[in-house]
């Protein structure tokens, strides 16, 4: 069977985070397909953190870095395009990504309304106990957000917001988003052979 993957970006800051995700998917041996969603305020937070040519879905998937025969396993949605096949459970997917997450589409899959092809493909994604992890991007958190992101757990979603791991050796930037990056494979059952990036215990 194909592994498909959906990665669903909504207007959150932190956009450096679905990149180098959409990278290591389109380049995982075991990753057949990548389905990459984009919000309308996506598009606006894209082109100011990272250019307008990613702003538009098939200029984001020409930034990549990776070979073309990559970039050919991605297929991009924009949010008006609720009839694509991953709207629907009966489209396998391995699991659902949401990076960056914000707190308006974590609030809304938490209450059961689905604006939009990403939060749809959300809401699939907890009816068909599919794994779903977001990366929430909002801080500090109101009652309402930690009540919306309780109410996605017990849903069985996996809260996880871009949080740097000090632990990693010369952490910088790009060592903490491919530390992430590498988090969210092992939750989705896809390690990736990183080890440089995974803790070691303190030296004795």
């Amino acid at each position: 069977m194909r592994t498909e993957l959906a990665l669903v970006i909504t207007g959150a800051c932190g956009m450096r985070l679905p990149v180098r995700f959409s990278e290591l998917a389109l380049q995982h041996p075991q990753v057949d397909h990548l389905h990459i969603v984009f919000s309308d305020g996506s598009r606006m937070v894209l082109a100011q953190e990272l250019g307008k040519e990613c702003a538009e879905p098939h200029g984001f998937v020409r930034r990549l870095s990776v070979a073309e025969e990559a970039k050919a396993k991605a297929s991009v949605w924009r949010e008006a395009e609720i009839a694509a096949p991953i709207a629907s459970g009966s489209y396998l997917l391995r699991g659902v990504v949401i990076l960056p997450c914000s707190a308006a589409t974590a609030c809304s899959l938490a209450s059961g309304v689905s604006r939009g092809l990403g939060q749809r493909v959300g809401d699939v994604a907890l009816k068909q106990r599919w794994p779903l992890i977001l990366g929430f991007r909002e801080t500090p958190l109101s009652r309402i957000h930690l009540q919306a992101l309780l109410t996605l757990t017990e849903a069985g979603a996996v809260v996880m917001p871009p949080i740097p791991a000090f632990y990693v050796t010369g952490e910088s930037l790009e060592n903490f988003v491919e530390h992430y990056c590498m988090r969210v494979f092992d939750l989705l059952g896809l390690p990736l052979e990183a080890p440089h990036l995974r803790w070691q215990g303190f030296p004795r």
